[in-house]
């Protein structure tokens, strides 16, 4: 059975601005959340305990979106 976690729970396991966690599901970087309602959202809790083991277990470098420094656009 799924579980859905609301916008206060997320922020309590993600310790992200709002705008992070939406720019990071824009890009499909981050579960999507799924409209309850027209004013009401909610995220699975299975796909949001996913993303945090595979971020635990990834070791990789998260690397920033935007433009390059200069010294590496040279």
């Amino acid at each position: 059975m799924k579980r859905l976690i609301n916008r206060k729970t997320l922020h309590a396991m993600i310790p992200l601005s709002e705008r992070a966690i939406f720019d990071m599901e824009k890009r499909g970087e981050f579960p999507k959340r799924i409209a309850l309602t027209s004013r009401n959202v909610a995220w699975d809790l299975d796909e949001v305990e996913a993303w945090i083991n595979a971020r635990k277990t990834s070791g990789t470098k998260i690397v920033r979106p935007g433009p390059l420094p200069l010294a590496l656009t040279a």
